[in-house]
């Protein structure tokens, strides 16, 4: 059974940091793309960064380029993002996403993700 689970959300100030975790069991990583989404209220559900199956190759929208970072460490099996620099407008519930197998053109899109974490809610906020 694959389980995805989140930590490290919370609420911080703008220009404030703070670096998510999504620690994966039962998910053989490497197998696939790995990204992480988010969703504000009444908002569809965004992808925000992706890191391919080899991690050699990251994607970010164009919003969040130079400010967060995508990275994951295969021996913990253990995906994060940094995010620094923060803004009100990045405030939402962000997901991390297991598939699909290839980043490239796809990883953008929710339905293509195979599995999805409960979620961890990030606030900017002064």
């Amino acid at each position: 059974q694959v389980q995805l689970v989140e930590s490290g959300g919370g609420s911080v100030q703008p220009g404030g940091s703070l670096r998510l975790s999504c620690a994966t069991s039962g998910y053989t990583f490497g197998s696939g793309c790995m990204a992480w989404f988010r969703q504000a209220p009444g908002k569809e559900r965004e992808g925000v960064a992706a890191i391919s199956a080899g991690g050699s190759s990251r994607y970010y929208i164009d919003s969040v380029k130079g400010r967060f970072t995508i990275s994951r460490d295969s021996a913990t099996n253990t995906l994060y993002l940094q995010m620094n620099s923060l803004k009100p407008e990045d405030t939402a519930m962000y997901y991390c996403a297991a598939g699909p197998p290839s980043c490239a053109g796809r990883w953008r899109v929710a339905q293509n993700v195979n599995y999805w974490g409960q979620g961890t809610q990030v606030t900017v906020s002064s």
